[in-house]
């Protein structure tokens, strides 16, 4: 595949803050349809550098592209228009409103006016029941955000930003706070996307990682440690000397739900 067949590609990106170089030089490409996972220990600057591609934050230097075009100097709400969807690791729903209104709002912004408190046409009214319905959260149409459980606000973030229709959907940490149950579903759901949606998503349960990912990048320092296949990763001492500080491979990938618990020791 040639770069100019990646749906999104990074060349050379970098984001300082004073002298603390947060993401140094960053070079990575995406192809569709990928599972793509960004990895690593704490500060390696994986939510940065999912900022700087959806554009909530500058880049101090380098190119990025998406789709073939270089978006490096578009504002963030270019670039989701262009089909640059992401999730956070804070919800930014409105908790006051219902979820259906919620995403309707998503609709609203991709298809329409923006600030109608619901959707007013048919087809908006069918792509909200649609969306609720591919994250399983249909039955909780007219519930108020702020009675649901965390898991299930999670599917509905995922429901907002899948409204928008994006090429590529970028997801901070999904998993983060989720019972091993509520990261189950998750993963079900995600595997359940169209292929025609990339996925380029940050994680610390790597089980979910090696479970869901077609590729992976390892961040450390603020730099690309490898970019491989799931099993190469597993299987680098380099990575697990970046998270353990040993070569003490076979520790790496153990984690606390297989001896019972929800989450993993490394990379927390």
């Amino acid at each position: 595949m040639s770069e100019l067949d990646d749906v999104l590609r990074c060349a050379g990106v970098r984001r300082t803050f004073g002298a603390l170089r947060a993401v140094d030089g960053v070079d990575l490409a995406v192809a569709p349809g990928a599972r793509h996972a960004l990895i690593g220990p704490n500060g390696a600057g994986k939510s940065t550098l999912l900022r700087l591609i959806a554009g909530g934050q500058r880049v101090t230097s380098g190119r990025i592209w998406f789709d073939g075009r270089e978006v490096t100097s578009d504002p963030e709400v270019s670039r989701a228009r262009q089909g640059i969807g992401q999730t956070f690791q804070r919800s930014s729903l409105f908790r006051t409103l219902s979820v259906a209104e919620n995403v309707a709002l998503a609709v609203q912004r991709t298809r329409g006016r923006p600030w109608l408190p619901f959707p007013r046409r048919p087809g908006w009214a069918a792509r909200v029941d649609e969306m609720l319905r591919l994250v399983g959260v249909e039955d909780r149409a007219h519930h108020r955000v702020d009675t649901l459980s965390y898991a299930e606000c999670r599917q509905v973030e995922v429901a907002v930003a899948l409204a928008a229709e994006p090429r590529i959907l970028l997801l901070d940490e999904p998993a983060a706070g989720m019972s091993a149950a509520g990261t189950a579903r998750l993963l079900e759901l995600l595997r359940g996307l169209s292929a025609e949606i990339t996925l380029l998503f940050v994680e610390h349960d790597l089980d979910m990682v090696f479970e869901l990912a077609t590729e992976v990048t390892v961040l450390h320092l603020g730099r690309v440690l490898m970019s491989g296949a799931p099993t190469e990763v597993q299987a680098s001492e380099e990575v697990q000397r970046a998270y353990l500080g040993t070569g003490r491979r076979g520790e790496l990938f153990t984690t606390v739900r297989s001896m019972g618990g929800d989450h993993v020791t490394p990379g927390t």
